[in-house]
């Protein structure tokens, strides 16, 4: 079955976007919950004209992010946090504490667009997170993790 996203649904689509799926997952999951909606005739004409239209906004956009993310590769993040005897955190660090540390560097990412990469950051260390800036522009941000003073 073909469907239209109407919401970015993670490892299936973006918005606006024509996607195929199961018959069940469509019916059950996807448009039960407002992410999709059928893509009948009408609709996909629909589509093509937003997307027509959303074409030049879009390039302006991925732009943007793509300036951001070239302005932030440079940076190396710096979170603090309390440490015990052996080094390690009290409790671990997360998006939030990243989204927090790139907002003070005068960029606003969404937490929900930060992934940390490995296992959960517990120790004093050098870690790297992927950011999506835009759906094309995915930069890898090294941080460090470092005792609080």
């Amino acid at each position: 079955m073909e469907v239209i996203l109407t919401q970015d649904v993670e490892n299936l689509g973006y918005t606006n976007e024509l996607v195929k799926v199961r018959d069940g997952y469509a019916r059950n999951f996807l448009i039960p919950r407002g992410l999709a909606m059928v893509a009948t005739e009408s609709a996909k004409k629909q589509l093509n004209e937003t997307m027509r239209q959303r074409a030049h906004k879009e390039t302006k956009l991925k732009n943007e992010a793509e300036a951001m993310a070239e302005k932030l590769a440079g940076a190396t993040l710096k979170i603090a946090a309390k440490v015990g005897e052996q080094g390690k955190i009290f409790g671990s660090v997360n998006t939030i504490m990243l989204a927090d540390a790139i907002k003070a560097l005068g960029f606003e990412v969404d937490r929900k667009h930060i992934k940390i990469k490995g296992d959960t950051v517990k120790t004093v260390g050098n870690y790297e997170a992927e950011v999506v800036f835009h759906r094309d522009v995915v930069r890898t941000i090294p941080f460090e993790v470092h005792e609080e003073a």
